[in-house]
């Protein structure tokens, strides 16, 4: 039972006496506790029953929810939580922190609570000194025996790989308790111990990126009891948020020992209500669970193994200069607009052709450039690099084309250009754009005549140098207002090559986190576990203004923060990246077709840019890139 007393805001003096698994609280009509104060959001929080404690969530309100207790100030605003438990005499101050609505709460859990109680007649348990018992109890059955030898030898076959271990134990699993409907796998963090699903799926062939809940309570009893646990009837005797979201009939929970330590939980749920789960079922998932442990550490040994390895390898390539590394396998990319990308380099790798990179900041484009020249006839020359945009006028001309002794104040020497050190192999000019117009002008020259004069000298030289340039610009809208030169444009885009944004290949998103992941733990010899499927869907969601380069000092920065042998979880990352959480569940859009589904999501992000617009449409269609008379026939579309 939890007692809210609002102290402050329109509601002031009012009490809600509560006994739900789940309340909501906000100005919506649909809370349990509706609160009109205009800066709360429509749903702002919820409380929700977990065993024996009561849990507030902020639904990624406006203006955020606060935990008072005592003299500290707990914020709930995802920049490190978005929930907390409460404890008894816990005020919670919502919205504006200036005039905020403040509620005092007052928990109890009655010991007799029908409704929550645990009922020791349906929960089973096996601890782990009940383990040999149930392990001859099997062995004396000669069914159930053989079918434990059969899954065991599949799992054997499974190797050493991590992620090929979690499917042959999925397997196992659903093929030893055939009522299962889904399961997950928890490991343990080190050095906090804090569990992280690491693995999840449904019956079945298991579908790219498939979402589900579990049960979190189930593995809090498991750690807490220090016992495999089975909840026969799981709607009638946990009654949690995730419990009854999810639909779960039944539920087993399955420790994975290592001596006397809990190394993680097996738990598998049956949500189809075709019966319940029975001791057979939480004995058999109890004797796998130990050749499951040993089968996670040994492939998690090797893991650390192949990381220590993927190091010394790494030191070695480091040691053979940083461009020879640089290959055009080594490109990460499996999507549609990266596999064009790959088709038009190997048309115009072996030409002379000049190119012209465009793209977005920190899409790669210097790394394309380099793959054109190291997979090209000019390979064993040299790659040379320079960004337009980092050197003053006065001095760029001299670095590309070099200057004589005396050409200027400070010329004590000659000096060659990067077009001659450049000779025979390939000039990178990034950030064309930003070149000047008189530097456009020699540069044209050099394109049309195959020769350079250096600042000061009398003669021109020839050369011959492949020209790749760089731009995160649109140079036709630079032509068109006159900052860069018409005859020089159709000169550099001779094969012009677009890099997609990374939002625009979200699909490999993942390959590069493994790829920066891999890197950076051998750079730190910090070996990191992996990521969690709730942090890489997060990951993976967010739309990447700064594209790889944000994403990788993102890894980095996971990687630093990160504990050794540990997983990265969805509080590690960055606040930006976080907002993309829960989206989806906000949305809830109602099962229906296809369009009904996406013109209720697009809906609701009409209304939600409006609102951070203040209703500005003109603001509102900028942001979400249609132009406002795009932006009136959508709102006419929906009557809004």
């Amino acid at each position: 039972m939890i007692t809210l007393e609002i102290i402050t805001g329109q509601a002031a003096g009012s009490t809600f006496e509560l006994d739900v698994p789940v309340l909501g609280i906000g100005r919506a009509p649909s809370n349990q506790v509706v609160l009109a104060d205009y800066h709360l959001s429509a749903e702002h929080g919820q409380i929700f029953r977990e065993d024996d404690r009561y849990i507030y969530r902020d639904l990624r309100s406006t203006n955020g929810s606060r935990i008072l207790r005592g003299d500290q100030e707990l914020i709930l605003d995802g920049s490190e939580r978005w929930e907390l438990p409460l404890a008894d005499g816990d005020r919670i101050s919502l919205g504006n922190p200036a005039e905020p609505v403040v509620l005092r709460c007052r928990v109890r859990v009655e010991e007799g609570d029908a409704r929550y109680a645990e009922k020791q007649e349906v929960i089973a348990r096996r601890a782990l000194a009940d383990l040999p018992a149930v392990q001859g109890k099997i062995e004396r059955d000669p069914t159930r025996a053989a079918a434990l030898y059969n899954v065991s030898k599949k799992l054997g076959r499974r190797g050493l790989d991590l992620n090929a271990v979690f499917d042959g134990l999925g397997e196992a699993i659903f093929e030893l308790v055939p009522r299962a409907t889904h399961l997950a796998i928890d490991l343990a963090d080190e050095p906090d111990g804090r569990m992280n699903t690491v693995y999840a799926r449904a019956r079945g062939t298991p579908q790219p990126g498939e979402r589900f809940t579990m049960s979190r309570a189930v593995v809090r009893r498991v750690q807490r009891d220090k016992a495999a646990v089975l909840v026969s009837n799981a709607a009638e005797d946990l009654k949690t948020e995730s419990v009854m979201k999810a639909q779960i009939v039944s539920i087993l929970g399955v420790p994975l020992w290592e001596g006397d330590t809990i190394r993680g939980v097996l738990q598998c749920d049956n949500r189809e209500g075709k019966g319940f789960f029975g001791e057979a079922d939480l004995e058999m998932l109890s004797v796998l669970a130990g050749q499951a442990t040993l089968a996670i550490e040994n492939a998690r040994l090797v893991q650390r193994l192949r990381l220590a390895e993927e190091k010394l390898r790494g030191e070695v390539k480091y040691l053979k200069g940083r461009e020879e590394k640089r290959r055009f396998a080594d490109i990460i990319g499996e999507s549609a607009a990266m596999g064009e990308i790959f088709r038009q380099l190997e048309k115009v790798i072996d030409t002379r052709a000049t190119v012209c990179i465009e793209g977005e900041t920190g899409t790669g484009k210097e790394v394309i450039a380099s793959a054109i020249h190291y997979q090209g006839r000019r390979r064993d020359k040299l790659f040379v690099a320079q960004n337009c945009a980092a050197v003053p006028e006065n001095l760029l001309e001299s670095e590309l084309f070099g200057h004589k002794k005396g050409a200027f104040t400070g010329a004590d020497h000659d000096k060659k250009g990067l077009f001659e050190i450049a000779e025979g192999g390939t000039l990178f000019l990034d950030e064309i754009g930003e070149m000047s117009i008189g530097l456009q002008a020699k540069l044209l020259r050099v394109l049309q005549e195959n020769e350079i004069r250096p600042v000061g000298a009398t003669a021109s030289k020839s050369i011959d140098v492949r020209i790749i340039c760089a731009t995160n610009r649109s140079l036709e809208k630079e032509v068109e207002r006159g900052a860069f030169r018409q005859d020089l444009f159709y000169r550099l885009r001779v094969f012009p090559l677009r890099l997609p944004a990374l939002r625009e290949r979200r699909e490999d998103i993942p390959l590069l986190v493994d790829h920066f992941l891999r890197k950076y733990t051998v750079e730190m010899n910090k070996p990191v576990a992996g990521v969690t499927p709730e942090a890489m869907d997060q990951l993976t969601a967010y739309a990447w203004p700064g594209n790889i380069r944000e994403l990788e000092n993102e890894v980095q920065r996971l990687v630093i923060q990160g504990d050794a042998g540990g997983f990265i979880t969805p509080d590690m990352l960055a606040p930006a990246v976080r907002k993309v959480e829960g989206l989806l569940g906000r949305v809830a859009p109602k099962k229906g077709t296809l369009k009904d589904m996406m013109e209720e999501i697009e809906r609701w992000l009409l209304t939600e840019a409006l609102r951070e617009h203040n209703g500005n449409k003109t603001k509102t269609a900028e942001t979400l890139g249609i132009t406002r008379e795009g932006l009136h026939k959508k709102l006419a579309k929906y009557g809004m």
